[in-house]
């Protein structure tokens, strides 16, 4: 009898869905982020542009949060940064943040 080892076997599947082409992210930048929407039969590319606050790295599963100010309200959205879903991060600018 064969035993697998079910943890490399699942990482060896992460790895082949990761995405290669991503720019260095970090807290404080300005971000643009392309997001793919399907409508009806008809797909576009929405825009989301806002400051990274957030990161959160585990392989595949890493994640930022953006955070736009839009009308007076503050808003905040998870990305999955290796999804399929997202289009293009592009950073516009990167700046020095305490935290």
């Amino acid at each position: 009898m064969v035993k697998l080892n079910t943890q490399k076997t699942i990482n060896d599947l992460e790895t082949s869905f990761l995405k290669t082409d991503l720019p260095v992210l970090r807290i404080g930048d300005n971000v643009k982020v392309g997001v793919k929407i399907i409508e009806g039969d008809k797909e576009r590319v929405q825009f989301y542009e806002g400051t990274i606050i957030a990161r959160k790295n585990s392989s595949i599963n890493t994640t930022i949060t953006v955070r736009k100010v839009l009308q007076g309200i503050g808003v905040e959205r998870i990305f999955l940064i290796h999804s399929p879903k997202i289009d293009s991060i592009t950073v516009l600018r990167s700046s020095k943040i305490r935290r």
